[in-house]
């Protein structure tokens, strides 16, 4: 599953983007409610932790701006002990629940489960497809007729930007954005050692596909000329 969390606390939203990719989940982090809703117009995402008091625009414009436009995401609303109205407030709104600060780790778990659980059953178990290649987003599986591999957490993240966006130039900033966030430390480099493993995997899947890079630009997805 992927999720966005809108969290303008960093080492609050570090934390909880730690635990859910020790989870499984595919993680985007955001520190603000206009970014949170460009993620979400630009991204497919199963769920959204959404925190309230943050910059630009608050957690229920977001909310509502959401439900206004028929979107059926699964919301999990982080709020403050004093703001109840909010609570109440975003419930009414069309939160599916909430989480009050501080909270322990298994509960957010535990919340985000049931949250999406009846999602999941339901759901059509999702692929992205090109050449010869799949990638599961389910079970973070890249696979051709000649094999697959199961993906670490950013292996998945950077293929599954790849196979969104094919035969586009990604900057190599996008990639540490998206996928480490905006605060990292990381260096450039780290992007071009992932985009060495994932090259390896294709090659041994015998892939009709390739991931080119553009010196001092980026990389993209094309098919074999």
């Amino acid at each position: 599953m992927r999720i966005l969390l809108a969290e303008d606390e960093r080492s609050l939203s570090r934390a909880v983007s730690a635990l859910l990719e020790k989870n499984n989940y595919s993680v985007d982090t955001v520190y603000d409610g206009e970014e949170a809703l460009h993620y979400l117009e630009g991204g497919n995402y199963d769920a959204l932790i959404l925190d309230i008091m943050m910059p630009k625009m608050d957690g229920l414009k977001v909310l509502r701006r959401l439900r206004q436009q028929g979107s059926p995401i699964p919301v999990l609303m982080l709020t403050a002990k004093s703001e109840v109205e909010d609570k109440v407030t975003g419930l009414d709104m069309g939160a599916n629940d909430y989480l009050t600060k501080p909270f322990s780790t298994a509960e957010l778990m535990a919340r985000i489960r049931a949250m999406t659980r009846s999602q999941a059953g339901n759901q059509v178990t999702s692929c992205l497809t090109l050449g010869n290649i799949t990638l599961n987003q389910a079970t973070f599986e890249l696979s051709s007729p000649h094999g697959s591999f199961r993906l670490a957490n950013k292996e998945y993240q950077m293929m599954e930007l790849l196979l969104r966006n094919p035969r586009q130039l990604i900057p190599t900033e996008r990639f540490l954005e998206r996928i480490w966030g905006y605060d990292s430390e990381v260096e450039l480099n780290v992007v071009w050692v992932y985009i060495s493993y994932l090259r390896k995997k294709l090659s041994a899947l015998k892939a009709d596909i390739q991931i080119k890079a553009t010196r001092n630009a980026g990389y993209s997805l094309e098919e074999h000329t």
